[in-house]
């Protein structure tokens, strides 16, 4: 019963974090990895073992990972990045016939949160707040611009008066304009939730984004606040959601509004500080699927945790193997 965290890159704490409650448990099991340049990944070389993959848009990706999985004794998969959730849950059942636990949502919630207009709808439908749409060819200023398929904050753009607008903004059908959250009034959260087997949420972490780095949250705080209570009510169960979903809001600091802007459905790059918060979302897959225990709902994690991150290394020696 060993795991596979796919993508891994630069997630080291979270391979660190499977591999330490894997271990307690299942002290001979391991925690390997994928990356197309495993090489040169840091996670790779702190994980047991890792394989090189094709992308995951390659024919054959599926397969090579399968085959992985049977030749390595892998029961678990863990996927990281956006790009390849929709390409494992339309799989999802080939893993399953092999006692493979793919940990994904379903591709219909996948596909709602891989596209920022579905998912706005999504949230209307919860009746939770979103940004108010702009009319591009009546705008009200500031606005914020960005792409429906995007991620990483990747052509993203604040828009603070007319002649900032130009022909790449106003011809390209990707882009949504809408209302702008100032950072002068609003705290942005990104919240750290777990959903068991039967898509029932069993743990909420507000983590509050101090200051962000090419997308990821660099400096973060846990915060137990309205957010916990407003998204229990609101998305207490979301139909085809497992495992850590990372939702991201803002919060007026004098109103108390909350205002929803996306879902990712996996593990963010910052839940390393909501694991150290008490957390414990890979115990809690392990018991779920290896050990067939139900979760309980928890809130006792660490208020006001702090994370500041730093560079560090991982250093390969040539003759390592």
């Amino acid at each position: 019963m060993n795991i596979l965290i796919t993508s891994a890159g630069q997630r080291v704490s979270l391979v660190r974090a499977f591999q330490k409650e894997l271990k307690n448990i299942y002290p001979q099991n391991e925690v390997y990895t994928t990356d197309m340049f495993p090489e040169l990944s840091a996670a790779c070389n702190v994980s047991d073992r890792y394989f090189t993959v094709k992308r995951v848009t390659d024919p054959s990706y599926i397969s090579d990972l399968i085959a992985i999985c049977v030749s390595n004794d892998i029961k678990m998969i863990v996927p990281t990045i956006d790009t390849e959730l929709l390409a494992l849950a339309e799989n999802k059942s080939r893993f399953s016939a092999l006692g493979i636990h793919l940990i994904v949502s379903s591709p219909e919630f996948v596909e709602q949160c891989r596209d920022k207009r579905r998912i706005t709808e999504f949230f209307e439908n919860k009746n939770i707040p979103v940004p108010k749409k702009i009319d591009k060819h009546a705008p009200e200023f500031p606005l914020f611009i960005k792409p429906y398929d995007g991620s990483l904050s990747a052509n993203t753009f604040l828009i603070k008066a007319a002649h900032e607008l130009t022909a790449f903004h106003m011809t390209n059908e990707k882009f949504l304009f809408m209302e702008y959250i100032g950072k002068e009034q609003h705290d942005e959260y990104t919240v750290d939730m777990y959903f068991d087997k039967h898509s029932t949420v069993k743990c909420i972490v507000p983590r509050k984004r101090i200051l962000v780095r090419a997308g990821e949250v660099n400096k973060g705080i846990t915060c137990k606040n309205s957010i916990v209570p407003f998204l229990k009510e609101k998305l207490g169960y979301i139909e085809g959601a497992v495992g850590c979903l990372t939702v991201q809001v803002f919060l007026n600091r004098d109103s108390g509004r909350i205002i929803a802007i996306e879902i990712n459905p996996r593990f963010g790059g910052g839940y390393p500080l909501s694991y150290r918060a008490g957390a414990n979302y890979p115990l809690w897959l392990i018991n779920e699927y290896f050990n067939n225990e139900s979760i309980k709902y928890m809130e006792n994690w660490e208020d006001q945790l702090l994370m500041l991150r730093y560079d560090d290394e991982v250093i390969v020696h040539a003759n390592k193997n």
